[in-house]
């Protein structure tokens, strides 16, 4: 006689997890446009525009090909608003510390110097030469990155210089002016500013220029400021 066999109760069935259709929450929405924005830039300074794919994209965000098309209509929208986004808004979001000096000369070549620092680094550089080696490709959007750049740091010297000079009696001068302010922030910005990043763009090893930004601001802040004294 066969030894009877004991049917052993059937396990559970897993609870299946409910997914909800529709967009995520704004909180988690932007953690993922975030962690696609930053694993296509790093991508695009690693291959280059032709040479990167949304598959390694996806990868790289932990993210799906779904979620990037969703957001993004192909690669070319990917790459605008990578280069947008990295150039654009950090001019944008920069903020400056308590400028360290007591008088208006040491103030300024030390929020300069800290707005060159900030600003030089390898991987924005990076993203710069690329947008501007994709000009052919992308000619709207570079004209749009470089007129939208100059705005904006305009603004940020203008802020710079309104806020560094009001307490001195330099702020009295013609070029500190409500209707010249405007022009002496471009002025400074293109006496300072516009040299180490035209030399950052071309540079191979930005430790060395990094190493000259003090003593360049420091020139240059002085020529700007015995200009402005005699009615620049």
């Amino acid at each position: 006689m066969k030894a009877s066999t004991l049917k052993q109760p059937a396990a559970p069935k897993a609870k299946r997890i409910e997914v909800r259709a529709g967009r995520p929450p704004k909180e988690l929405a932007g953690e993922v446009d975030g962690r696609i924005l930053d694993a296509a830039r790093r991508v695009f300074l690693l291959r280059g525009f032709e040479g990167a794919s949304i598959d390694e994209i996806a990868e790289a965000a932990r993210s799906g090909k779904r979620t990037i098309y969703a957001r993004f209509r192909d690669k070319r929208a990917l790459f605008t608003e990578v280069v947008t986004h990295d150039i654009l808004a950090r001019i944008a979001e920069f903020k400056v510390g308590a400028p360290i000096g007591t008088t208006v000369e040491e103030r300024l070549t030390s929020a300069a110097a800290t707005l060159l620092h900030w600003g030089l680094d390898a991987d924005r550089m990076g993203l710069m030469r690329l947008a501007i080696a994709e000009a052919h490709r992308f000619p709207e959007l570079a004209a749009t990155v470089n007129r939208r750049a100059r705005e904006l740091s305009t603004e940020l010297g203008v802020h710079l210089l309104r806020e560094l000079t009001q307490s001195d009696e330099i702020g009295k001068l013609p070029a500190f002016g409500a209707d010249r302010l405007h022009e002496t922030a471009r002025l400074f910005l293109d006496l300072i500013a516009v040299p180490m990043l035209l030399r950052a763009l071309f540079e191979v090893d930005l430790k060395v220029l990094d190493e000259e930004i003090d003593a360049h601001v420091a020139r240059g802040v002085a020529f700007f400021l015995a200009a402005c004294r005699n009615e620049c």
